[in-house]
C-alpha cells in the first residue's frame, strides 16, 4: 500500500479524471481531500462530492468531502483547514480544476475569460499556496497539475486564445514551482493526456457522444499520475508529462484497455501535435 496514510488534495475530484485519480490512490490506502463544487447531482455532469468520496472508501482509501470554489480563498483556506484538522498533513496536491471555452477573440465575453482565470490560473495558485506549509512537512510531497506541455505552435491560438494561454499559464506554474519549491524537496509536475478523455466535458461541451467514443477512459491519466506520484521527490519534478509517455517508460506499451470503443481510431488532445 503505497500511498498509506498519505493525505492527496485533489481540486474537481467528484467525477472525470479527478475521480480516477482519487480512486487509484484510494487502491493504495490513500487519504483523499475531495475538494470541489458539486453537492447536489447534475444530470449532465453526474457526481457530487458526497458519491466521490463514497466510492473512495470503497475503493480502501478515507475521504473527506469538502464544497469548495477555487475561485474563493476562503473556501480554499476551509478546504486545507479541514484536511489538517481530519488527516493531520497534505503529501500530495493535483491541481485538476479547470474551466474551458473554446471561443475565438470576438466570441469571448468577458465573463467567460474571467471564469477561465480564475478557476484554471488563480485557483491553481492560490490551492497550491495553501498546501506549500504541509508539504513542506512531507517525508515525498508532490504537486502535480493537469495541463499541458507548451506549445507554440499558432495552431493551439488560433481558435482558441483564452483557453490556451490559461492552461499554459498552469503549465509555467508547475514548472516555476519545481525551481522555486526544489530546495524544500516538493516535485512539481504537469501531464496531460495524448488523447481526449471520455469526460463531462467532451460529451457537453466539445465532441459529444461521437468524439466520446474516440476517447480514452480516465483511467489512463489516473495511471499515469501513480506513476509520477511514487517516484522520488527529489529527482521526478520538472516536467511536463504526456500520459503515454509515462507508461512508455515504465514498459507499458499496449494502451488498448483504456480505449471507451476497442479498436478505434482515437482523437488527438489539445496542444499535442
Amino acid at each position: 500500500m503505497l500511498f498509506s496514510n498519505k493525505t492527496v488534495f485533489i481540486t474537481g475530484a467528484s467525477r472525470g479524471i479527478g475521480k480516477a485519480i482519487a480512486l487509484k490512490l484510494a487502491n493504495e490506502g490513500a487519504n483523499i481531500v475531495v475538494a470541489s463544487k458539486s453537492v447536489e447531482e447534475n444530470a449532465k455532469l453526474g457526481g457530487t462530492i458526497f458519491s466521490a468520496a463514497e466510492e473512495i472508501e470503497k475503493a480502501g482509501g478515507k475521504a473527506l468531502p469538502v464544497q469548495c470554489d477555487i475561485r474563493f480563498e476562503e473556501q480554499i483556506k476551509n478546504a486545507v483547514d479541514k484536511a489538517i484538522e481530519k488527516f493531520g498533513g497534505i503529501d500530495i496536491v493535483i491541481n485538476n480544476a479547470s474551466a474551458i471555452s473554446l471561443s475565438p477573440t470576438e466570441q469571448t465575453e468577458p465573463k467567460r475569460f474571467d471564469l477561465m482565470y480564475d478557476i484554471n490560473v488563480r485557483g491553481t495558485f492560490f490551492v497550491t499556496k495553501a498546501c506549500i506549509p504541509y508539504l513542506k512537512s512531507s517525508s515525498n510531497a508532490h504537486i502535480l497539475t493537469l495541463s499541458p506541455p507548451v506549445n507554440m505552435n499558432m495552431k493551439w491560438f488560433t481558435n482558441h486564445i483564452a483557453y490556451t494561454i490559461s492552461k499554459y499559464n498552469m503549465s509555467m506554474m508547475a514548472m516555476g514551482w519545481a525551481a522555486e519549491l526544489k530546495k524544500h524537496n516538493i516535485a512539481s509536475n504537469a501531464l496531460w493526456p495524448r488523447t481526449t478523455i471520455d469526460t463531462a466535458a467532451v460529451r457537453n461541451l466539445l465532441g459529444g457522444e461521437a468524439l466520446a467514443k474516440m476517447s480514452r477512459t480516465p483511467e489512463i491519466l489516473a495511471d499515469a499520475a501513480y506513476l509520477i506520484l511514487k517516484k522520488a521527490s527529489s529527482i521526478c519534478t520538472g516536467n511536463c508529462f504526456i500520459d503515454e509517455d509515462v507508461l512508455a517508460a515504465e514498459g507499458i506499451k499496449d494502451l488498448s484497455k483504456y480505449s471507451v470503443v476497442p479498436g478505434a481510431e482515437l482523437y488527438k488532445d489539445l496542444f499535442v501535435d
